[in-house]
């Protein structure tokens, strides 16, 4: 056979082969490769606020942590709420609810104490909660604090170079006062992605520096771990005095990403750490039954 005979006879094979080739690549383009349903949105960073919808506060998880330290040490001594108004205005004003370990001349921590004004030393000054008590410590030996001015009363506990700049979060500084200390309940809620078991031990214990040793008399009863539902989940139970219960959730919830805690019950209410943007929820019917006066963790 010819040369060229061969080659037309080969032309209509590798056409074939063109055709099917265009063939594949358009059902993969036009039919084979739709695109899926688009995959979810990423989980919002974490975040804290006080109160819920256009007039929620919001906090990062660190500043709701001292809000709920502070508010938790009121509690624990049995301060009023306007205590807890002008140490927030004091905290806001001087460390933006933070736990600085630096300031002006040797001014640390949330309330920027200084070691050689007598507040105690550096270290002692950097635990949130032992700064609050000297706060308050100092605070209750105002005469008549809880009826001045915010800005005058947190200026005799501070001694300012410039007093008058508490005045501006007096208003901010009492809503979160009634969040934290459960004034106005359900009000504090947080929110981060859960991974691995929640460190029950750790937030106990920090709970009890913070609002004090158990006892009948105490704002904490009892406290205990268990494990509970179908899954046998651990989780831990904390038996409070009614008039504090809000005050404690709250504390939970604001620590509740350092200690690992996913889910909090308490009084038909439950928050979930995964949709915690949501705020607190109304617990379904078919809940685990939450012990009356106690507040649950897992």
């Amino acid at each position: 056979m010819p040369p060229s005979s061969r080659r037309l006879r080969t032309v209509p094979v590798i056409g074939s082969v063109l055709v099917l080739l265009l063939a594949a690549v358009g059902y993969l383009v036009f039919g084979g490769a739709r695109p899926g349903p688009a995959p979810p949105p990423p989980p919002p960073p974490p975040g804290c606020q006080a109160g819920t919808g256009v007039a929620a506060i919001p906090l990062g998880t660190g500043q709701a942590g001292i809000a709920a330290t502070i508010a938790g040490v009121a509690v624990r001594h049995r301060l009023p709420r306007q205590a807890v108004t002008i140490a927030l205005a004091a905290a806001i004003q001087e460390s933006q609810l933070q736990n600085l370990d630096y300031g002006d001349r040797d001014s640390v921590g949330v309330f920027q104490q200084r070691p050689s004004q007598g507040w105690g030393t550096t270290a002692e000054i950097e635990d949130p909660v032992y700064a609050t008590t000297r706060f308050f410590a100092a605070l209750v030996k105002v005469p008549g604090y809880t009826r001045m001015p915010v800005d005058q009363a947190a200026q005799d506990v501070q001694h300012s170079a410039d007093g008058d700049a508490y005045e501006q979060w007096a208003s901010v500084a009492s809503l979160l006062a009634g969040y934290f200390t459960g004034t106005s309940p359900a009000g504090v809620s947080c929110w981060y992605t859960p991974a691995g078991q929640p460190d029950l031990a750790g937030a106990l214990k920090q709970l009890t520096e913070t609002f004090g040793p158990e006892g009948k008399d105490e704002v904490l009863l009892g406290m205990a771990t268990d494990r509970s539902g179908k899954l046998k989940k651990k989780v831990a139970v904390v038996h409070v005095q009614r008039d504090a219960a809000w005050a404690v959730a709250g504390w939970l919830v604001a620590y509740a990403q350092q200690y690992g805690i996913s889910q909090i019950r308490y009084a038909g209410y439950v928050w979930n750490a995964a949709d915690g943007s949501m705020g607190w929820q109304r617990a379904s019917r078919t809940a685990s039954p939450v012990p009356r006066g106690s507040i649950v963790a897992a």
